[in-house]
């Protein structure tokens, strides 16, 4: 006489983790405006080393120690905008400067055909894109050769 241990199915169902409430954002500049904040006070010709900007940050109230891989990470990425110039040293150590020279965004060059597909809507389009040619093909040469996928 066995007797069979009650199933596992008894056990309760997981309720679904509830989202907890978002925080609200902080008031003030975020962490890359006042570093290049600082740098640009500084008067240093060859620029502002990490531990002088931590200085820096520290004087205006800033938690560099709590938050040292914040402004790590806030640093690495002002050098990769363009924002700042690393003078010395690599990734978030070294001397940095503010770019006098900011990088422009580059545009998209357009493109020789029109069409929501994705490619040439005619076979002429794609050979004079196969061969070079960077001139825009008129409205009516489009339309009077279809490819399949324009019908």
């Amino acid at each position: 006489m066995t007797e069979v241990a009650p199933a596992a199915a008894a056990a309760p169902a997981k309720a679904p983790k509830k989202k907890g409430a978002a925080r609200p954002k902080k008031a003030g500049p975020s962490i890359g405006e006042l570093i290049v904040k600082a740098v640009s006070q500084s008067k240093e010709r060859s620029g502002v080393s990490l531990a002088a900007l931590k200085k820096a940050l520290a004087a205006g109230g800033y938690d560099v120690e709590k938050k040292n891989s914040r402004v790590k990470l806030a640093v690495k990425t002002l050098v990769t905008k363009g924002t700042l110039v690393q003078t010395k040293g690599t990734g978030a150590s070294g001397s940095f400067k503010l770019n006098k020279k900011q990088a422009e965004p580059k545009k998209k060059a357009q493109r020789a055909w029109r069409g929501t597909v994705g490619g040439p809507c005619c076979l002429t389009t794609l050979i004079l894109l196969v061969v070079g040619t960077r001139k825009m093909l008129n409205d009516s040469t489009i339309d009077s050769n279809p490819c399949r996928s324009c019908f």
